[in-house]
């Protein structure tokens, strides 16, 4: 039995406010999930994160209360934690006393969202990502699925599927063929959103009806997608950095975090399957190469 935990960067409108986006799955033997999730809690710890939900996006913003404290790296942490805290209790009143409910909504969020790890600079912040993308890359039985989208190369007009739809199918159909080489079935399991949870749990069951255009039958993954709570499972968060890894490579060319994560994309000999690059046919990354790559003969 393998677990394929999947989560999305970016964003499916179009134009939306990313030039990709991204859905990415994470396997793994039902076996080792603990020994995964136990290697992630050991960093964790290290940084002082335990507990917390790793969300990279906000982990890598960069916060600029840190810049106004001085000599913030030499502060303990408890230190780190009131200065910051006091800054934003300050931003967060003169919004309200302006009444500019945009703004004093969106800064309440992105409090919120990096609360638990404003105690860390932004290189540790960095440090410990990077730390976590290493640990993945040396779990050789884990394999990553994804469909990136450049939604510039993407035509609504002409597809059959919105993007949401067409990343989702893609994801699955290289889940399902890799269960069928493997002779196991599987289980998604997903972040609990609402709306993507009916949108997801009404494709599968198309999906086990009539399969999918590249899979007449879907029958190694069982039942529809079991839906989570991200800030409670480890590995979700994990499926959350390889897809936030694999956007800003497509976007932005960073690979740092990209070519620690490429290891465990699912390949066949040398013919990387698992992953694609919906983009132009001239595109040169290397998930358009190494995916068009022909398998080396046995």
């Amino acid at each position: 039995m393998f677990l394929c935990y999947i989560d999305e960067s970016g964003t499916p409108d179009i134009p939306g406010s990313s030039s990709h986006f991204v859905l990415a799955g994470i396997s793994i033997p039902i076996d080792k999930w603990k020994d995964c999730d136990r290697e992630i809690s050991v960093i964790k710890l290290k940084y002082g994160l335990a507990g917390a939900e790793i969300h990279t996006g906000w982990m890598l913003r960069k916060f600029f209360e840190q810049s106004k404290i001085k000599d913030f790296e030499s502060l303990d942490k408890r230190q780190r934690i009131y200065e910051v805290e006091k800054i934003r209790k300050l931003e967060i009143l003169k919004l309200q006393k302006s009444k500019n409910k945009r703004a004093y909504q969106q800064t309440r969020k992105n409090y919120n969202k990096t609360s638990p790890y404003i105690h860390l600079t932004f290189d540790e912040r960095k440090d410990f990502i990077k730390e976590v993308s290493i640990c993945i890359s040396r779990w050789p039985f884990a394999k990553l699925f994804a469909e990136c989208i450049d939604k510039i190369h993407f035509d609504p007009t002409r597809a059959s599927r919105n993007i949401h739809a067409q990343a989702f199918e893609q994801v699955v159909t290289r889940f399902e063929k890799y269960l069928q080489v493997k002779h196991k079935f599987g289980l998604l399991i997903h972040d609990h959103n609402e709306t993507v949870a009916k949108k997801h749990t009404e494709l599968m069951r198309e999906f086990h009806r009539y399969g999918t255009p590249w899979l007449l039958k879907i029958n190694q993954i069982i039942e529809t997608p079991l839906f989570v709570d991200s800030q409670l499972t480890s590995m979700i968060q994990i499926a959350d950095l390889c897809s936030y890894a694999l956007r800003r490579y497509v976007e932005n060319d960073e690979s740092e975090l990209f070519d620690n994560i490429y290891h465990r994309a699912d390949k066949i000999r040398r013919t990387v399957v698992g992953v694609r690059h919906f983009t132009a046919p001239e595109c040169r990354c290397k998930i358009c190469t190494t995916h068009r790559r022909e398998p080396e003969t046995p």
